[in-house]
């Protein structure tokens, strides 16, 4: 993977990152119904149901019964790309791996093809979540999760005339998690867990080329492509299908004031994964290829207050430590510079305990990008605003069903991303949105 040429194609689309999510870079905030419908405001101390799980094991000390929460939240996002210009390869290229041409020589005319306005490339999703928690004794308390922080997926059609930047990308991932928490005194808790991350990807580009001359393309102690000529049309330049395990960590406190008045304080480390799998780009296939991704760790404040009988404000911040999303690299060779930057999201929320059946409550959050200088129509990622709202319904006094709504509205993004930044081919220039509607039910019972 050392030729310039191979590592960008292959970078254009990295695993794990190539497509929007509904949070900002990829994460997946999408933790509970409960939580969707005050926008996640107060989420790591509030604890009215097992899925508090997911932000801080502390809290797990304020469980006196065990309990157990299960749901979905499902994602129909909106995105669309407009004004774009795509100027392609058309003309001499040659490609070798010499150390004294280290970098594609590409002459020719580069014209620009103007493309449709389309929207839609971001398919529904539904992201499914479990909880429990077990009380042991009056100071300690123990805890299994399955979620997911990380995930995304977008789908160009396969006639869209700049494929290289498009193209098709399905991930998912899998947080599962261990956890222990200790009551020192009534007032503070901590708490702590591992948490093993599992991660599926499949990715497929393609390339449009009319590219004449010597075409020499070499990957050392490795087949590669070597032939003079004309390649012309379609062809195929990334075909992945990769897996990864990676192991984190979490640690937390809760303090609470009195009964109506709390904080909380979690942090999560987050792994770098190393992805194994099928590659293959330019009909070069490669074998357990490895693409190391660096996860961004996580930190977060929250209150939560009790300002009259019946009604409650509970506020979040969180810091998600996206610089360490830096560079993406194999086990050969760095492949692509991202140079993201930390970014933070600021949620504040409500909660209206109506009566016994019922229970209301809203959030707003404002949820910054962690995307800089390097834009892209794979990453149409930006600031955006969260709407919430939700309501618990009590079916008795040991089970309740949730139920979550936000739209969450994004900004345009100008866009102009070359394959590799020392070619001035191929290259796209756009403008890209990404709006989403999001909605959760979920289900619990304590015992």
């Amino acid at each position: 993977m050392n030729t310039t040429f191979s590592r960008t194609l292959l970078a254009t689309s990295t695993l794990f990152i190539s497509a929007t999510s509904m949070a900002g870079g990829f994460q997946v905030n999408e933790h509970s119904a409960t939580g969707l419908g005050r926008a996640f405001a107060g989420e790591a101390v509030i604890a009215d149901n097992a899925s508090v799980l997911s932000r801080n094991a502390a809290a797990m000390t304020m469980f006196d019964k065990d309990a157990i929460s299960v749901g979905m939240t499902v994602v129909k996002p909106d995105v669309s790309v407009k004004d774009s210009t795509y100027y392609g390869l058309n003309g001499n290229i040659d490609i070798s791996n010499s150390l004294l041409k280290p970098i594609p020589e590409i002459s020719g005319t580069q014209t620009p093809v103007y493309l449709e306005d389309i929207d839609g490339v971001a398919p529904t999703a539904v992201v499914p979540n479990f909880y429990y928690i077990h009380p042991i004794n009056e100071k300690f308390a123990v805890g299994v999760a399955a979620y997911s922080n990380f995930g995304t997926g977008t789908e160009f059609e396969s006639d869209y005339a700049a494929p290289i930047f498009g193209g098709k990308t399905s991930v998912q991932s899998m947080n599962l998690g261990l956890s222990l928490a200790y009551r020192a005194n009534e007032h503070l808790s901590f708490g702590g867990g591992l948490d093993v991350i599992y991660g599926v990807g499949d990715l497929y580009r393609d390339i449009n080329a009319d590219m004449h001359g010597n075409i020499d393309i070499t990957i050392p102690f490795k087949p590669g492509i070597h032939e003079s000529g004309d390649i012309t049309g379609q062809i195929n330049a990334l075909d992945v299908h990769a897996t990864g395990v990676g192991f984190g960590a979490n640690i937390g406190m809760v303090y609470e004031v009195n009964e109506g008045n709390r904080f909380g304080l979690s942090y999560k480390y987050s792994p770098e994964i190393e992805a194994k799998g099928d590659v293959k780009y330019l009909a070069a296939s490669q074998q357990s290829d490895k693409i190391y991704l660096p996860l961004p760790d996580i930190a977060e404040f929250s209150g939560f207050h009790m300002i009259t009988d019946k009604t409650a404000i509970h506020y979040s911040i969180q810091w998600i430590g996206w610089s360490a999303f830096d560079t993406i690299e194999t086990e050969y060779d760095t492949i692509k510079e991202y140079h993201w930057k930390d970014s933070y999201h600021y949620a504040i929320g409500a909660t209206h305990y109506l009566n016994n059946k019922w229970i209301l409550r809203t959030g707003y959050m404002y949820d910054q990008t962690p995307v800089d200088e390097l834009t892209s129509i794979s990453i149409p990622d930006s600031d955006r605003q969260w709407f919430s709202a939700g309501f618990t319904y009590n079916w008795s006094s040991n089970t309740a069903i949730d139920f979550g709504f936000t739209y969450l509205i994004g900004e345009d993004v100008e866009v102009n991303e070359r394959m590799e930044e020392s070619l001035s081919i191929p290259s796209i220039t756009a403008t890209t949105h990404a709006d989403a509607i999001l909605a959760a039910i979920q289900l619990s019972h304590s015992f």
